[in-house]
């Protein structure tokens, strides 16, 4: 709960704001009130005479999604699952609440190509979501299908919007269009909002592209000149605030959007072709992703294992190697059925497990090469897979391109381009 206040110096000055709870981290002697202007401002409080309570300040409220403006053409559906693209900042207390309604953005727009329909399946951050949430996404979309879709806009929060992104090009095999996930580094009432556009281009996408796969649609430079369609298995987060933030890895755009001409451009020879509706919504929960560092402890495997953890999908360096010291944990996770994969942490280039003596141990061990497939995209397939096949059939399905995950060699073309 907030109060808005009145403090009075020992100097006569007086200021307004709303009172800062204090926190675990908070200095004890320190009174701090956020001013109207939006800064925090600090006091000792040996110098504050007075605290006149103004009376309490509610953080403001969550409207539900709007309906979108009526007209004709292709049915696109929208569903909303929270994040900064449907957020703004509240300058009273300092947060970024989820309180805009996809109305708002609608009438930002000024206008739609296609016949929107709203619906909201969740209200989460983006770091709130997991695979069970992967799961309700993935419903939604079939049913939009079902309903006759012509392609679905999923509006995301942006940290793990990659995740979702390849959960949906793994659940959806077939599909009668594409599916969009869409999001905002920068609120939708700031001035340098990027949610405006980000948003029409993703709604064109779903209307007019020729592919059916999952997608993410975000600024391709920081400007507002083109927009960016990278592949749902793809993408990387490689900024935290850039509106370019989000980028192909190993690969290119499949597509790009420029608003001024209102051309969508596709670039890639080969995609998923529009189909029929083919889908699962199965994942397992019980997957872990494991970053390697010098002087890792072995017990930070083999705890996995008192967690009950069935797939771990470990990003190794260079070609894909750990240290020496953990062979041992890592074939235990291996004997008492894990599986275990192994991805690379440079994000460019491959794994090659052939090459040093490292690699060939734990290729002995059974340790699953991923090629050049993403971290995050392999933790997302390891999931998809063991919930989908039986344990001894995932090492192969692995190793198989369901999405586009894994290429047969790397373009050096695309390294370095953001």
């Amino acid at each position: 709960m907030y109060r808005r206040v009145k403090l009075v110096l020992d100097n006569g000055d007086v200021f307004e704001g709303v009172l800062i709870p204090p926190t675990q981290f908070s200095d004890p002697d320190v009174v701090v009130v956020k001013l109207k202007n939006g800064y925090n401002v600090g006091f000792k409080r040996s110098r504050v005479k007075e605290i006149i309570d103004l009376g309490e300040v509610k953080p403001p409220e969550a409207a539900a999604p709007s309906a979108a403006p009526r007209v004709e053409g292709e049915k696109v559906w929208l569903l909303a699952t929270g994040g900064t693209i449907l957020s703004r900042v509240d300058y009273v207390t300092g947060g970024v609440y989820p309180t805009l309604s996809v109305g708002y953005l609608f009438e930002l727009l000024g206008g739609l190509e296609a016949a929107v329909e709203v619906k909201e399946v969740t209200a989460k951050f983006s770091e709130d979501m997991t695979p069970a949430t992967w799961s309700q996404i993935a419903a939604e979309v079939g049913e939009a299908f079902q309903r006759g879709a012509r392609g679905v806009v999923v509006l995301h929060g942006t940290d793990t919007m990659h995740y979702t992104a390849a959960a949906m090009a793994f659940a959806f095999r077939s599909a009668p269009g594409p599916i969009a996930l869409v999001g905002a580094q920068r609120s939708s009432d700031r001035p340098s909002t990027d949610a405006v556009l980000n948003l029409k281009a993703a709604i064109a996408v779903a209307a007019r592209a020729p592919f059916a796969e999952s997608v993410v649609v975000m600024h391709k430079t920081s400007g507002d000149a083109v927009v960016a369609v990278h592949r749902g298995t793809r993408v990387r987060k490689m900024h935290t605030s850039r509106r370019d933030a989000f980028q192909s890895i190993n690969a290119m755009p499949i597509a790009e959007y420029y608003p001024e001409k209102d051309l969508l451009q596709i670039n890639a020879e080969e995609y998923k072709a529009r189909g029929s509706l083919e889908y699962t919504t199965k994942f397992e929960e019980a997957v872990a992703l494991v970053k390697f560092f010098p002087g890792m402890h072995p017990r930070l495997l083999e705890v996995l294992l008192e967690v009950g953890v069935k797939g771990v999908v470990i990003e190794g360096t260079g070609f894909g190697h750990v240290g020496e010291h953990l062979l041992p944990a890592v074939k235990k996770l291996i004997d008492a059925g894990v599986v275990v994969a192994m991805a690379s942490q440079t994000i460019y280039g491959r794994t090659n497990l052939y090459v040093y003596r490292r690699g060939r141990e734990l290729l002995s061990m059974g340790v699953v090469p991923l090629e050049d497939m993403l971290p995050e995209t392999a933790y997302v397939k390891m999931s998809w897979a063991l919930a989908n096949f039986k344990r001894e059939e995932v090492p192969a399905v692995l190793r198989t391109p369901f999405a586009y995950e894994i290429s047969k060699r790397s373009d050096p073309l695309v390294f370095g381009t953001l």
